[in-house]
């Protein structure tokens, strides 16, 4: 099974395709629509016209300030409007290069257009060549066009590979035809990114490919399946795909067409297979249906939670109002009983009911009185038009007033100068300590120590010196434990734990050393410390001097050793990892070729196996299509007669209605000469001509009518002979009534015709 690769347009270079970007020197990055002058850089980016071009032009250049900060060291922490601290400078750098056009683009293509547009005019014109540099795809530009992917796991990757054949010339395009010019209504143009997919595309890329002349690959059965509609695959598509295979390989199980005598077990196992995937599609219903009814009760549980917090709210705010209303009911009752009270209170102190007069003095020397604090409740406001005492000053309530006032404050309230205050000497000139000094500090120990007096704690018990309570340790966790198949794998895992119990122990040690080794001085003071006699004290501080300096030679000499150690170390990690990735790479590459090796043979087989399936198919779609082809034929006959039949029945009432409606026409017209003829006549004729005229009619119309109705009456008796024997042998009840109905009938005749005589005679003498 052949396979063919397709090698795309070169990519653009990441700094000019590139439409999001992040900056990166800052920790947080901002993503941007665009960048500032995509539409020098990138050819992607198409403006409408030269009008957009200036305006994004404008844009960039407000967007990327060319004005620079410099701050001024005299003035740098001022927050003043007329004592700045930085000056703006404008930036003479240009961020665009000067070999940039900064002109429109749509210039060169208003002019290649009218060169296309005369070349299809014009068959004479020939359009100038475009000689483009050679792309030299498997040359240096190798890199825009392929790149080796990183493999965490598998994939199968196709063995023939068909690369482009190198060339020397440059690369040419053909020039475009004048006889017939193709243009494309849609371009698809690749780019090439720093950046994930995801942060730049809504759905993934999918390339183009190409499928080898007797080939259909599996994937082509996943091509309605696209991003968000499908990809990526979950579980039901997994179940489809093994479905479908399932399906393609039962059908090639199935008997040929061909084959009359297995044409019932073919009939069996369709019916076999229907009945299956009504079973799957009921399945399929149920769950559904299912799915509809968690759905359905999700939904009305939250409306039924909806409705009840509406009706929790009602009921709030119903409580609230009501709640409202027995406070302003409760404060009106208060109010009431205070009113009533003091009422009472009130007639209480006068019980007898005398009149008072009103006792000035006592009134004036009582600071609690009506003069000095009027109630309220008696109609007395004090704090009315209290704002009228309120000062309003002009430089303190607006800003211009602290503008102006700031500018008439002198220099030093702006800008103070802090002088450092002199430390206070508390000694003289012979280094004694002054009296006042003394006495301060005699005063603040006695502070001290009555404040710790008077805040000194009760201690608490001490505990027992000798019992103390053990506390228990915790239990560790149990250690996990892998399960082992073999007793070399038990060995090894005694010997790690051996192992790791002889570091530990060794870590242990080394931790003991250091730290006696760290405090060696301090057991030396511990044990020496009681021989600090007045003739010892030059010794010891001898032998304090040098062991100092060995103590610092000593830890020099721990650094370097930890020094030269780490190296070792880091040397040897190095060289054991690299062993060991080249160990763990080569192990992946040999199951990846077993693995490839045998997919490759499975791929044989199984290209093999389809032939022989696609070989019975086309024998059954062309004996198929042979069918189809009759069956249309028929319909298409079918059709052609329906069509006919139809056309016909058309033109026939078309011509009856034609004829109908030039037949009343007609008729219309001579109606109208006849009337015409008449009404002149009418107007024309005499007296005896209209005698005459009736006479004719009588004599032309009721006598013949009254002749040629008894002629008929005596042909029709004569023919009734027979049935009148007949009738008189058979029914000899009904005659008289037959012969009775007969005379009626012939008498009520000649009565409407000799009616009918007079009204003519009549209308004759009245006209």
């Amino acid at each position: 099974m052949s396979h063919a690769v397709t090698i795309q347009e070169p990519q653009a270079q990441p700094q000019v395709s590139q439409t999001r970007y992040r900056d990166r020197s800052r920790a947080g990055s901002h993503i941007s629509s665009n960048r500032a002058y995509d539409f020098l850089y990138d050819p992607l980016f198409i403006v409408s016209s030269e009008k957009d071009h200036t305006q994004a032009n404008i844009q960039a250049t407000l967007i990327r300030s060319r004005l620079r900060k410099v701050p001024r060291f005299k003035t740098m922490f001022s927050n003043l409007i007329h004592y700045p601290r930085y000056s703006l400078y404008w930036s003479k750098s240009d961020p665009v290069p000067p070999f940039i056009s900064r002109q429109w683009k749509g210039h060169e293509e208003k002019h290649r257009e009218a060169l296309r547009q005369l070349a299809i005019t014009d068959t004479s014109f020939q359009m100038p060549r475009e000689v483009y540099e050679d792309p030299e795809v498997t040359g240096k530009n190798r890199y825009k066009y392929f790149e080796r992917p990183f493999l965490p796991f598998f994939q199968q990757m196709p063995f023939n590979v068909v690369y482009a054949i190198s060339k020397a010339e440059p690369y040419t395009f053909p020039p475009t035809s004048t006889k017939q010019l193709s243009i494309p209504s849609k371009l698809t143009v690749g780019t090439q990114t720093d950046y994930r997919d995801a942060d730049v595309q809504t759905d993934p890329y999918s390339p183009e490919y190409v499928v080898c002349q007797d080939s259909i690959p599996e994937l082509l059965t996943l091509a309605t399946l696209t991003w968000g509609r499908g990809l990526p695959a979950g579980q039901a598509e997994v179940e489809m795909i093994e479905r479908a295979r399932e399906k393609r390989a039962w059908e090639a199980t199935l008997p040929a067409l061909s084959d009359t005598s297995q044409f019932e077990k073919r009939r069996k196992m369709m019916n076999e297979m229907e009945r299956k995937e009504w079973a799957f599609r009921e399945q399929e219903i149920e769950k559904l249906q299912e799915i509809r009814l968690e759905v359905l009760k999700e939904l009305l549980r939250k409306r039924e939670e909806n409705q009840n917090e509406v009706n929790m709210k009602h009921l709030n705010a119903r409580w609230s109002k009501l709640q409202e209303a027995k406070e302003a009911k409760m404060a009106t009752i208060q109010r009431t009983h205070v009113s009533t009270i003091r009422k009472l209170v009130g007639k209480g102190k006068n019980i007898e009911g005398k009149l008072e007069r009103r006792n000035i003095i006592k009134d004036y020397s009582d600071y609690a009185s009506q003069v000095y604090g009027p109630l309220s409740r008696l109609g007395c406001f004090p704090d009315n038009n209290s704002e009228d005492f309120v000062v309003k000053n002009y430089y303190l309530n607006t800003y211009e007033g602290l503008v102006e006032l700031e500018s008439r404050l002198p220099d030093f309230v702006t800008q103070p100068r802090i002088r450092a205050p002199k430390p206070k000497v508390i000694t003289t000139k012979a280094g004694f300590l002054k009296r006042a000094a003394r006495l301060d500090y005699e005063l603040a120990e006695v502070h001290k120590a009555l404040l710790d007096k008077k805040n000194k704690v009760l201690e608490a018990r001490k505990p027992p010196r000798f019992l103390q309570r053990n506390p228990i340790p915790q239990p560790r966790l149990p250690t996990p434990t892998l399960e082992m198949t073999s007793n070399e794998e038990e060995e090894i895992e005694m010997a790690v734990i051996y192992l790791q119990k002889l570091l530990r122990g060794r870590v242990v040690q080394n931790m003991m050393f250091e730290g006696k080794e760290k405090r060696l001085e301090l057991i030396q003071e511990l044990r020496t410390c009681h021989a600090l006699q007045e003739d010892e004290k030059l010794v010891k501080k001898a032998e304090k001097q040098v062991t100092l300096a060995l103590q610092r030679q000593r830890n020099l000499h721990e650094h370097k050793v930890s020094l030269v150690e780490n190296h070792l170390a880091g040397l040897e990690g190095r060289a054991l990892a690299d062993m060991f990735d080249f160990l763990s790479k080569e192990l992946v590459r040999l199951q990846e070729e077993r693995r490839i090796h045998a997919f490759v043979m499975l791929a044989e087989r199984q290209r093999r196996i389809r032939e022989a399936e696609e070989s019975g198919r086309r024998q059954v779609e062309k004996q198929r299509l042979r069918e189809e082809d009759e069956i249309f034929k028929e319909v298409v006959k079918v059709h052609h007669s329906t069509i006919s039949s139809y056309l016909e029945d058309i033109i026939l009432n078309t011509e009856a209605n034609t004829a109908e409606e030039q037949a009343r026409a007609e008729i219309e017209k001579m109606a109208e000469k006849i009337n015409d003829i008449a009404y002149e006549m009418e107007s024309r004729r005499t007296y005896l001509q209209s005698e005459e005229i009736v006479a004719e009619l009588v004599y032309s119309f009721l006598i013949p009518e009254v002749q040629k109705y008894f002629v008929k009456e005596k042909v029709r008796n004569a023919q009734r002979k027979h049935i009148l024997a007949a009738h008189q042998i058979i029914h000899s009840c009904t005659e008289s009534m037959v012969q009775k109905r007969l005379t009626e009938g012939q008498q009520d005749e000649a009565s409407n015709a000799a009616m009918l005589l007079e009204k003519e005679i009549q209308n004759e003498n009245n006209s």
